[in-house]
C-alpha cells in the first residue's frame, strides 16, 4: 500500500485519534524500526527497538470488519516484532474504542495504565488512552 492509500484508509477508520496523513505514513514505513503488515482490507504498523515493540495502529476497512482481518494483522505484527527481538509489545488505544480493546484482550494484552484525557474528540471533548501490554516469546505469540 502506498502512503496515500494508508492515509485514506486510516481516515475512514479513525476520527480519534486524528487520522495520519500520507507524509506521516511515508516517514513511518521508511524507518528501519517500523514494519508495515498488509492484508486485503487493512494494515498494521508496528515499531520494534531495544527489545520492545509498539503497535502504532491497525486499520480495517469498515466494510470488512468482522472478517477476522484485525486479528490476523495483529498476529502477524507480533510475530514480526518477535523476530526482531522484541520481548514485550505495548500499545495505546482510546478508552471508548471497545472493539479494539476487545481484540487486544483476546490476543493476550492486559491494561497496564491509563492516560486521562489523552485523545481529543471531534467535538472538543477528551477521552482517556488505555495503555496495554503483553509479553512476546516462543510460546506467547498465538
Amino acid at each position: 500500500m502506498t502512503p496515500k492509500a494508508l492515509a485514506q484508509l486510516h481516515a475512514v477508520c479513525f476520527a480519534t485519534p486524528r487520522p495520519w496523513n500520507a507524509e506521516e505514513f511515508a516517514a513511518l514505513i521508511g524507518a528501519p524500526d517500523c514494519d508495515l503488515i498488509t492484508l486485503p482490507g487493512g494494515f498494521a504498523l508496528i515499531r520494534s527497538i531495544a527489545g520492545e515493540a509498539e503497535l502504532l495502529t491497525i486499520a480495517v476497512d469498515p466494510d470488512r470488519r468482522g472478517e477476522g482481518i484485525g486479528g490476523r494483522l495483529l498476529a502477524r505484527a507480533l510475530i514480526r516484532a518477535q523476530a526482531k527481538g522484541a520481548e514485550t509489545c505495548f500499545l495505546e488505544v482510546a478508552a471508548d474504542n471497545a472493539a479494539a480493546i476487545g481484540l487486544y484482550r483476546s490476543a493476550g494484552f492486559t491494561q497496564t495504565g491509563r492516560r486521562p484525557g489523552y485523545y481529543r474528540l471531534q467535538d472538543g471533548q477528551r477521552t482517556d488512552a488505555v495503555i496495554m501490554a503483553r509479553p512476546l516469546g516462543p510460546t506467547a505469540v498465538a
